[in-house]
């Protein structure tokens, strides 16, 4: 097996192209229109197929460079942060807990299914519980997290091979389909999409015209998000004194929501961030690199290495939380628009990761129109409480079911 090893810059060079091309798919094919399909994906997908390929015929591997995916992560998520007015926080309190009650709910439900069809097709238990919300709802850093526990203390030699794949299923499924569920609901339940003035959480409007993005609001946008993120990061660094651990990219964006909801207020004649082109652009920018290179970078063959089983499992899974998302999130979070972008983050929250989430609401809000609340209590659900609730329930059912 050769191997070709990237460094940053050539790593960030073919992101941009992935990016390209799936802008280029987008405007050619109809179909990635019309179901929101996020450039990133139909990009990224397609880019992991191509090194698939190289892969297994020509015995060649390329790795990449990821250090800056991560610096990637965090000026998004700051980027939601300093969109995120106390106003809008406020009336996303209650949706806030219902969506983490439905989210937590379904963490034992994806388990639940997990470890049936497990069972009913012969495999060990804990199989179908690593094809669940460890690595679905936790995605890949949780799979790796718990590979040496379930390897070490449960006997599954291939518990981080099978976590990783299942991961994988999860991050490309969870991109493809949240687009299309979102335009179903809108267009069955004829919504009224929102019209409001409001900017978009992340992005411009297809097609909008007029857009003001000068050197001035750029380099200011730039000049507070490195302000804000140093805070995220003392942030962090206090919270680690207390025994607590947070990812940078939850304190960066905690660091957000608390200087643009201060400043304003304090230096009232003091110009901000908040809804400027220039840092949603910014914020488009980093998830689409962001997630351009989660996705090529995935590798799909380990996918053919876990069989037709946990194929099995992870088709069921697919199928549990579409019905669960169109049957009951959308009811629960009122039947409205916001309602129907938030099933499109959901479906990638469930599946695969905050940022294919994020990605899928992107899609549907620059075609439909803004959905403030949704790109608040989405991120808060899966990049905070989520992770921390899912631990607790992965061994409980551990527990259970050995």
């Amino acid at each position: 097996m050769n191997i070709i090893q990237l460094d940053v810059r050539q790593t960030i060079i073919v992101a941009i192209l992935v990016l390209y091309f799936g802008k280029y798919l987008t405007q050619k094919i109809q179909f990635l229109q019309n179901f929101n399909i996020p450039d990133a994906v139909s990009g990224g997908v397609l880019a992991s197929f191509f090194f698939g390929i190289l892969y297994s015929v020509f015995h060649l591997q390329v790795d990449f460079s990821l250090n800056i995916r991560d610096a990637l992560l965090i000026i998004f998520f700051t980027t939601i942060g300093l969109s995120s007015k106390l106003k809008t926080l406020l009336q996303g309190g209650k949706p806030l807990l219902i969506l983490l009650a439905i989210a937590v709910s379904y963490l034992f439900l994806q388990n639940l299914t997990g470890v049936a069809v497990a069972s009913i097709i012969g495999l060990g238990k804990p199989i179908g519980l690593i094809s669940g919300s460890i690595s679905l709802s936790g995605g890949h850093g949780t799979a790796i997290a718990w590979s040496s526990i379930l390897r070490e203390t449960y006997g599954i030699e291939n518990a981080l091979e099978i976590g990783i794949a299942s991961a994988t299923f999860g991050l490309v499924l969870g991109g493809i389909i949240g687009g299309p569920v979102a335009r179903l609901l809108i267009t069955r339940n004829r919504l009224k999409v929102n019209e409001s003035k409001e900017s978009l959480s992340i992005g411009v409007k297809h097609n909008q015209k007029n857009v003001r993005i000068d050197y001035n609001t750029m380099l200011y946008s730039l000049l507070v998000l490195g302000i804000t993120i140093g805070l995220g990061l003392q942030i962090n660094y206090i919270v680690a004194l207390m025994a607590l651990k947070l990812p940078d990219f939850v304190a960066c964006l905690l660091a957000g929501i608390i200087l643009t909801n201060t400043i304003p207020l304090i230096f009232k004649n003091t110009p901000w961030t908040t809804d400027t082109p220039s840092l949603a652009l910014i914020s488009d920018v980093s998830l689409g690199l962001f997630l351009s290179m989660s996705l090529m970078s995935l590798q799909l063959w380990t996918l053919t290495e876990i069989g037709i089983p946990i194929a099995v499992i992870l088709i069921a899974q697919f199928i549990a939380v579409v019905t669960y998302t169109i049957f009951l999130v959308f009811p629960v979070m009122g039947k409205n628009y916001n309602a129907a972008v938030i099933c499109a983050g959901y479906l990638g929250l469930a599946l695969g990761a905050t940022p294919t989430a994020i990605a899928n609401m992107t899609a549907v809000t620059e075609k439909f129109g803004a959905s403030p609340q949704a790109f608040i209590i989405v991120p808060l659900v899966g990049a905070f409480f989520i992770d921390i609730v899912n631990a607790f329930v992965i061994q409980r059912f551990l527990n259970l079911i050995t």
